[in-house]
Parts: C-alpha cells; sequence; structure tokens
C-alpha cells in the first residue's frame, strides 16, 4: 500500500468514527458521539429521528406475531421492537383496536382427558374460521383453565387432576407465550370459587380478587407477591357465583350476584333478597346496586349472572319451565352507571335445543355472542344471537376469556421476580 492509499484509508477511519451510535431509549433516538469527534449535522439527525418515528409508527400498528417475525430484519428493529416504552406504544394503540382483541378459547373433546387452547379473532364471521392452535403453559398438566383476563394478561389454572381443591394459579400472555407461576392462595377452592382480575391505577399494580360461595374472599396485588384475606360484606351477604366464569371489572370495581334473606318472609328457610355486590380495587370496599323489579319478578328465576358488555355493566337471568321443558335467558344492561332507573332489556332467547346459555361477548357488528349446552351434541358450544351455533370444535367442555394482543411479559408486572 503506498502512502496516497494509507492517506485514503486514514480518511475514511476518520470518517467512520464521525458517525455517531444510533441508541433506541423510551422510543427516541439518542445520537452520542465521542468526545474526540464532531457533532453530526443537526439536519442528518432529525433526518434519522424522523425516519425513526415513522418506523416505530409503522411497526406499532403490526400484530404481534409479524413482530416477532421482524425482529429479524435488523439489529435496530430488534432493540426497537424490544424496547418497554414501544411495547406500551404498540398496547395503547392494540387496546383501542377491535382486531387485536382477541379469544382465548379452552376445550376438552368428551374422549380425550386433556385441555387444548385456541386463539380466535372477536369477529360474528370470523371466529371459527381463523382459529389458532396455541401451547399453553405447563402443557404436561393436562387440566387447564382459563378463569379471566385484563389487557394482555389470563389468570388461567392448572392441575394434574380434574378436581384439584390446590391448582397451580399462573399469569400469561398468550401472545408472547410467557408465564410466570403465582402464589399459592392460602385457602382452598370450595365448591364455587370465583375470580376477578383487574388493574388499579391508583396503586398502579394488577390485583386478583378471589371470592367462594361459602363467604371467604382473597386478593392477591401482584406487587405485594401474597394473597391476603379480606373483610366479608358487612351485610351478610352471600355470594351467589354457581355459574359465573368471572367476576365483571368496570371502573376499577368488581361486580358479582349477592343475596341475603328476606326478614319478611314466613317461608321455610326464608326467600331471598338479590342484589348487585361492587368491591373497589382501590379502596377495598363494598357496596351495593339494588336490582330492579323487572329483572326480579319474572317466576322460576333460578340462576342470576354478571358480565360486561360494550363498556356497560349488564345482567341476565335464567328461568326454567318444568311444563315446557324450556329455558329463558333475558340479558339488561345498566346504560348508566349507578342509576337503577337506567337498566333496558336488551333481548331474550328461548330455544329448546339449548341450555346453560351464558353470554359473552358483544361483537362490532352487535351480534352477541353465547356459550351454550346442545342437547343434539350433548356438549358446550358457542352461538350467536341470529347466526347457527359455531361447530368448528369438537362438542366438549369449553370457555373462553377475552384479551388484548400485548407485548408485555408478564415478569414486567410482578415484584418477586
Amino acid at each position: 500500500m503506498n502512502r496516497e492509499d494509507v492517506g485514503k484509508f486514514n480518511s475514511q477511519q476518520k470518517r467512520k468514527k464521525l458517525r455517531p451510535s444510533l441508541q433506541i431509549c423510551k422510543g427516541k433516538s439518542v445520537l452520542e458521539s465521542s468526545n474526540n469527534t464532531e457533532q453530526m449535522d443537526v439536519d442528518q439527525a432529525l433526518t434519522v429521528h424522523f425516519e425513526e418515528g415513522i418506523i416505530m409508527n409503522i411497526l406499532s400498528r403490526l400484530s404481534v406475531r409479524s413482530l416477532h417475525q421482524y425482529k429479524c430484519v435488523s439489529k435496530l428493529w430488534n432493540i426497537l421492537i424490544s424496547d418497554p416504552y414501544f411495547k406500551m406504544k404498540h398496547f395503547k394503540r392494540a387496546n383501542n383496536d377491535q382486531n387485536s382483541q382477541k379469544s382465548l378459547i379452552t376445550h376438552m373433546c368428551m374422549n380425550e382427558n386433556r385441555f387444548s387452547s385456541y386463539c380466535c379473532p372477536l369477529s360474528s364471521v370470523q371466529m371459527g374460521e381463523d382459529a389458532q392452535k396455541i401451547d399453553r403453559p405447563l402443557s404436561s398438566k393436562p387440566f387447564f383453565r382459563a378463569l379471566c383476563g385484563c389487557d394482555g394478561f389470563v389468570l388461567v389454572l392448572v392441575s394434574g387432576i380434574m378436581v384439584d381443591k390446590h391448582p397451580i394459579h399462573l399469569l400469561w400472555n398468550p401472545s408472547i407465550r410467557e408465564s410466570i407461576v403465582l402464589p399459592a392462595p392460602h385457602s382452598e377452592i370450595c365448591d364455587y370459587t370465583c375470580y376477578g382480575f383487574g388493574y388499579d391505577s391508583t396503586s398502579g399494580d394488577y390485583k386478583i380478587l378471589r371470592i367462594c360461595d361459602q363467604g371467604y374472599n382473597e386478593i392477591l396485588a401482584l406487587k405485594g407477591g401474597s394473597w391476603r384475606k379480606i373483610d366479608k360484606h358487612p351485610r351478610g351477604v352471600s355470594n351467589v357465583v354457581t355459574r359465573t366464569s368471572c367476576l365483571a371489572f368496570l371502573h376499577e370495581t368488581f361486580h358479582w350476584i349477592g343475596s341475603i334473606i328476606d326478614p319478611r318472609s314466613h317461608w321455610i328457610g326464608g326467600s331471598r333478597i338479590y342484589s348487585l355486590v361492587l368491591f373497589s380495587i382501590s379502596k377495598e370496599v363494598y357496596g351495593e346496586i339494588p336490582l330492579p323489579e323487572q329483572i326480579l319478578s319474572f317466576v322460576g328465576i333460578f340462576y342470576l349472572g354478571v358480565l360486561v358488555l360494550d363498556g356497560m355493566l349488564s345482567v341476565y337471568s335464567i328461568t326454567f319451565s318444568p311444563d315446557l321443558n324450556l329455558e329463558t335467558l333475558k340479558l339488561w344492561v345498566l346504560k348508566d352507571y349507578g342509576v337503577k332507573e337506567s337498566w333496558t332489556a336488551l333481548f331474550t332467547i328461548e330455544d329448546p335445543s339449548v341450555y346453560r346459555v351464558i353470554p359473552k361477548y358483544r361483537f362490532a357488528d352487535g351480534e352477541l355472542l353465547f356459550s351454550c349446552f346442545h342437547i343434539p351434541s350433548s356438549g358446550t358450544q358457542f352461538r350467536t344471537s341470529s347466526r347457527p351455533l359455531v361447530s368448528w370444535l369438537q362438542p366438549g367442555i369449553q370457555d373462553m376469556v377475552v384479551f388484548t394482543e400485548s407485548l408485555i411479559s408478564p415478569k414486567s408486572v410482578v415484584s418477586y421476580v
């Protein structure tokens, strides 16, 4: 190499050193340069930042599955997609995007002794067509039950036997297939145990409420790391959670049906007065919303349940007519939260071929999704309010939990890892 070539080589190395490194920090470009180098031209720095902003905006609109694939495009993209700021930006967009809302179906065929999990789009047209089987955590344990979801996480129980008083509690993100084992509750599962899962903005913590039909309640703050028992309802209200899959969560408050014995009743054992029980997730105090007579006046009510539909509290009643051998489901919505007079009847279902009908979700097109026991097939299936049964899975035991696609790891919301 002659002296002229050496000079060119040294000039190229100097120019390389003048190029600052690009780092991702909370979703913004940090343009760093060595003390021995000159500052990058301002226009060039703005151009780099502008291009990165466009990339981030585009990537934040993609599905979790696509983003996992795009991590391999370049080291920069991998760093960006893995950044906590980007993960939160992606989730906030997904939380307001109907296409990012998914249903997690847990299913066990009648002739099998093991549960499977499926992820489906929340569309009354696509739900059965685009079902994707997914690997679930602790697959060596055959029995798996998804209880309730909040944001991108799902609370699940896993056990080696069908009836287990002490199952393993997991916090799972189905989108990225990551899970973490939660602390074991102090009390064993009773005949009818129900869970609620929600976010407390006051403490910035996720909380899980566990109630039992026998009256004791426990709560777990994920940052706290252990369950603790909470006081019973001060009025001695009994929990009515026979068919409730999870507690309804709205306005940072859990809701379920409760009852007390009517002191005016002359019946042996007394008749019961039903109401909507509230439990504030931050203040940890109870409250009640009276149910109107239009809900309680139906003869033959043997079950009441509560859920959230389209951001509104909803209550459904199930009555049974022995003469007709017919079960009737009626659903009401509370249009103005806390205003008793705003209860409005939404629809009624009477179908002699189904029973154990439980509303699950309302699609963007207004269709309502239910789980029900289909008599001819002798198994649980899903149907909508106007379309025929969704029969893409063999009849069996199955349930559904709604969640939002998310890149956020369950490990990031607990304090004991």
